[in-house]
């Protein structure tokens, strides 16, 4: 119901932030190293990537680290063009939920698109956070996080696809 209440009266600026989240989409800033974590950082990311940017019609800047990388406005225009079509209050809702719990309006579109699959997209979204978790091992504090968070996105990922 909060996230309802919060898009209800402000459709427009829920519209806008989701645009702008794509501006620095976490899926645009990868890793130099470990090597191991760059190749599976292209091998999941690249083709939803690829995908949706053939469903925009532009294609997005990617960077190495954290240094800001400007996306073109066109494909911001595109992607806007994109979230336009989401229907409100509630569907725009479960896509800023998604957009919010995976930091990837990429990953939010590439559902709402039947590019990728709820479980896919969260895997892709806790990529670098697996990697992690192989080499240092399971923090419970952090497992038990992400759990809560799954199962908010689970909810959002419902209103998405069915709102």
């Amino acid at each position: 119901n909060s996230a309802l209440d919060g898009v209800a009266d402000q459709h427009e600026a829920v519209r806008s932030e989701i645009v702008r989240y794509a501006g620095s989409d976490a899926l645009c800033y990868r890793a130099g190293e470990p090597e191991a974590l760059v190749e599976r950082q292209d091998q999941v990311w690249n083709p939803l990537i690829a995908a949706l940017e053939e469903q925009i019609g532009g294609r997005f800047v990617m960077a190495q680290g954290v240094v800001f990388a400007q996306q073109p406005q066109a494909v911001l225009d595109a992607v806007a063009e994109r979230v336009a079509m989401i229907p409100a209050p509630i569907a725009l809702a479960g896509a800023h939920n998604v957009m919010t719990l995976t930091g990837s309006t990429i990953l939010m579109l590439a559902l709402s698109e039947g590019l990728i699959d709820a479980e896919a997209a969260w895997a892709a979204a806790h990529l670098d956070e697996d990697y992690q978790i192989e080499i240092w091992g399971q923090d419970e504090e952090a497992a038990e996080r992400r759990a809560i968070r799954r199962k908010e996105y689970d909810a959002a990922v419902l209103l998405l696809m069915q709102g």
